[in-house]
């Protein structure tokens, strides 16, 4: 399937040459990533260990806090030791990995997402029958689904990666691996794979985030007949639901439904979905979220007393 290359590995540019503000980058998405692994990982355990969070809401908010910490693995580590290096080289292979990486957490958070508003949707608009709707294993099947459907979309992107011939410049004028820079490298006609590529992730951000909204609006809509409480409470979660949608959404719809074009500021929007974004997330669902406060200061609190009675038994 792949092109004969006399290119076997590329050069990113990274989001400066300047060694100065090339530390500056270092240290800020050190912060970052650092504040994304913690943040996720703490809903992670929080959700896992918690027995008042067992809902489908937060059977779906752990597998979006899982793929924020992958979605950003993806890219952080290498902008990072890009910082630190003087030339930012990638292999070919490494380049394609990453490009499957980044699609397929990509689209897992979208589809998980998704499968957040569905659960939304059932829980306001259908409260009777939401107990038989999202059922356990009803969660779990729509999940599989999910990943199996973001892996058909990583393979279609990769297939798509493979076709392309490179045999001039290497240079990536980017701080990562995907489609749309590479087309600019591409030596070959790449009209019917920009089309692909628009047809591809452009419809699915433009969709799925169409679909969202479609979908937050009757949900909104709906709570005009919710007591006063409920109402209160239902549109505290459907706002932070919506904040982090138009969060991710709105740099993905820009970056992919128009990969024929680039613009320099190309480079800062794909940082904001791909490091920001998974970044804010869990600041978003604790800081708004009641529930996931007190499930992480019961398991702080549980963990300081088992420690403490540790320490008892140990000087007795």
């Amino acid at each position: 399937m792949q092109q004969n290359n006399t290119v076997t590995e590329f050069v990113l540019f990274g989001l400066t040459q300047d060694p100065k503000r090339q530390k500056m980058v270092f240290l800020i998405f050190s912060v970052f990533y650092v504040g994304t692994i913690v943040g996720n990982m703490l809903i992670i355990m929080t959700i896992k260990f918690s027995r008042t969070l067992g809902s489908p809401m937060y059977f779906f908010l752990f597998y979006l806090s899982l793929v924020d910490a992958c979605f950003s693995t993806t890219t952080a580590p290498r902008l990072l030791v890009d910082a630190l290096s003087t030339k930012k080289i990638i292999s070919y292979n490494e380049c394609m990995t990453q490009i499957f990486a980044l699609h397929l957490f990509g689209c897992m958070e979208i589809f998980v997402l998704i499968l957040m508003a569905i659960d939304r949707y059932v829980a306001i608009c259908k409260p009777l029958h939401y107990p038989i709707i999202m059922r356990r294993q009803v969660c779990i099947i729509l999940i599989v689904l999910a990943w199996i459907g973001s892996f058909i979309h990583s393979i279609a992107q990769i297939f798509l990666a493979l076709r392309l011939s490179f045999c001039g410049p290497n240079l990536i004028n980017h701080y990562c691996c995907d489609l749309q820079p590479l087309l600019k490298l591409a030596c070959m006609d790449t009209y019917i794979i920009n089309l692909l590529v628009v047809s591809n992730s452009g419809a699915i951000c433009t969709s799925s985030f169409i679909i969202l909204m479609i979908s937050y609006f009757v949900i909104l809509h709906s709570l005009r007949n919710h007591s006063a409480e409920g109402r209160k409470k239902a549109l505290s979660t459907c706002t932070t639901h919506i904040i982090v949608v138009i969060l991710f959404f709105g740099p993905c719809i820009f970056i992919y439904t128009r990969p024929s074009t680039t613009f320099p500021i190309d480079k800062i929007v794909a940082v904001f979905y791909t490091i920001g974004t998974p970044f804010l997330n869990p600041l978003i669902y604790t800081l708004r979220n009641a529930e996931v406060k007190n499930a992480m200061r019961k398991m702080w609190h549980m963990q300081i007393t088992s420690e403490s009675k540790g320490g008892i038994k140990g000087l007795a």
